[in-house]
């Protein structure tokens, strides 16, 4: 008996020269709709859906391949002769191969325009079903969902005749995990549309974008992974220029770099070593800007990721090239700039577009058995309510850089300690166990410059010993939470000294 395939795709690419092979190995093609007048204008000799179940096409099309007829030809377990007989006596004939994908939800609702309406009717019922059949059954059925297995399953046909076992166990996975993909799609979609904050079930997809040569270390096997829907301003959208592949360091200190410049309106860049930052300047061009950040830690930005929220130009890019720097990224790169930052072999260039930022999207961390979400953390100066609990305010020039202290300190590793002074930070201190140790560092950092500056803490001060050591470098002005029990003895202690200090009641803990 002549094998049959059921063909039925909305992404028609290859389908037609495929499908046509399939022929020329004898094997009879079923199909449908708009894939069936594809396959026929190509010269196919196709046997249409409703010769199959003797039912018309029906419901806009909702109902054509849901029958007993298409099941019951998936689903018959091939050795099993009750099988086999309730097949015969039902007049069902056997497929053999099922090529199917499925509807284009994602593309409809990526369309601003599209309405609600729009996404349901482009949720996929007969294919899926389809897909679950076969693969269920793939010991008689080889289910093929991506068009980049139609050479691989033609080849082995041609050589041998049929598909392994192997190779049609394969197909089967690959067949789940790309309906257990759309349906977390739709999953999320409808999630979002009636305000579901924390679903009992988080199903969330993502698409392998590239393998990477390694993880954190060498021994340590890895792979890239892109978020269907996903925020275009991310490190997962960017487009590479020029330079070798990433790494999965790399791809983690360049999402810490972008994180930081998209905070800021004005020109900034950021440098970032091992995920936190060692230099950020803001200044009236990118060059100001750079040169600030660069200034900020000229020794640490060896060997780092440089981020701007401004287009690169050949200024700029004559200052970076004389650094060894893993990657810049930027919105773009002038004519002259990647003219002279491509004469350097190894170093990436990326561009990611700024504009369609959308910050909103969730943070999933795994843990030992589970993982933990919550919403990115895009609290703006705007966003909160300054108080200021001692006798001094701070000044004009005092308020612009305790901002951009803490504009910058939400992306330090707790307990952070960020200072600034003349729109540069000049002193970090990152993870330490306690916050007087990371001011300790900041302030070691900076050196004669921290006389003047200012200082931003992630979190409250437990005691007044953090405010007692910015006293002693010089600092003027304190930006902090507040919150502590022990608040009082930091105002006091503020006051001592002239230091101007404000609560925002909102901490940035990052870990």
């Amino acid at each position: 008996m002549k094998k049959r395939a059921l063909v039925s795709v909305s992404d028609k690419t290859g389908v037609v020269e495929f499908v046509q092979k399939l022929e020329g190995l004898g094997v009879e093609i079923i199909s449908t709709g708009g894939t069936k007048k594809a396959l026929q204008d190509a010269g196919v000799n196709v046997i249409g859906i409703e010769e199959v179940t003797g039912f018309p096409e029906m419901m806009d099309g909702r109902v054509k391949t849901l029958h007993p007829a298409i099941h019951g030809g998936l689903l018959a377990v091939r050795d099993n002769q009750d099988h086999m007989t309730a097949a015969l006596e039902h007049g069902i004939n056997m497929i053999d191969y099922v090529v199917v994908n499925l509807y284009p939800f994602q593309q409809t609702i990526e369309n601003p325009d599209a309405t609600f309406l729009d996404a349901i009717e482009n949720i996929d019922i007969g294919g899926p079903s389809m897909i679950r059949s076969a693969a269920k059954n793939h010991a008689s059925v080889a289910i093929i969902v991506d068009a980049s297995d139609y050479g691989v399953v033609t080849e082995e046909l041609e050589t041998a005749g049929e598909l392994s076992a192997e190779r049609k166990r394969k197909l089967a996975a690959k067949a789940f995990r790309h309906t257990a993909s759309y349906d977390a799609l739709i999953g999320e979609y409808l999630t979002k549309q009636v305000g579901e904050d924390a679903p009992e079930k988080l199903t969330i997809t993502y698409n392998l974008k590239q393998m990477l040569r390694y993880g954190e270390n060498p021994h340590q096997l890895a792979a890239f992974y892109e978020r269907p829907l996903g925020n275009p301003a991310s490190i997962a959208n960017a487009q590479q220029l020029h330079g070798k592949e990433l790494s999965y360091n790399n791809i983690n200190d360049a999402d810490a770099a972008l994180a930081v410049v998209k905070d800021f309106v004005e020109p900034a860049v950021a440098v970032i070593k091992h995920m936190n930052p060692c230099g950020v300047g803001t200044g009236k061009t990118v060059y100001d800007a750079f040169m600030k950040a660069y200034e900020a830690d000229p020794v640490s930005i060896f060997g780092g990721i440089v981020a701007s929220n401004r287009e690169i130009n050949k200024e700029t890019a004559l200052k970076l090239k004389d650094i060894f720097l893993e990657i810049v990224v930027a919105p773009g790169f002038t004519e002259d700039a990647l003219a002279v930052l491509t004469e350097k072999k190894n170093i990436r260039l990326l561009t990611v577009n700024l504009k369609d930022n959308q910050p909103l999207e969730q943070r999933i961390t795994t843990v030992s058995g589970g993982a933990l979400m919550q919403e990115t953390d895009t609290l703006s100066f705007e966003d909160v309510s300054v108080t200021n609990p001692t006798r001094r305010e701070p000044t004009e020039d005092e308020w612009n850089q305790l901002k951009m202290a803490w504009k910058v300190v939400k992306h330090v590793k707790s307990n952070a300690i960020v200072l600034a002074k003349s729109d540069q930070t000049i002193g970090i201190g990152a993870g330490q166990m306690n916050r007087v140790g990371s001011a300790k560092i900041a302030i070691e950092q900076a050196g004669e410059k921290a006389q003047g500056s200012v200082l931003a803490s992630d979190a409250f001060f437990p005691m007044s010993d953090t405010v007692e050591t910015a006293a002693k470098a010089g600092l003027t002005a304190i930006i902090q939470p507040g919150g502590s029990v022990r608040d009082q003895e930091s105002i006091d202690k503020a006051d001592e000294y002239g230091i101007a200090m404000v609560f925002t009641g909102v901490r940035h803990f990052k870990h």
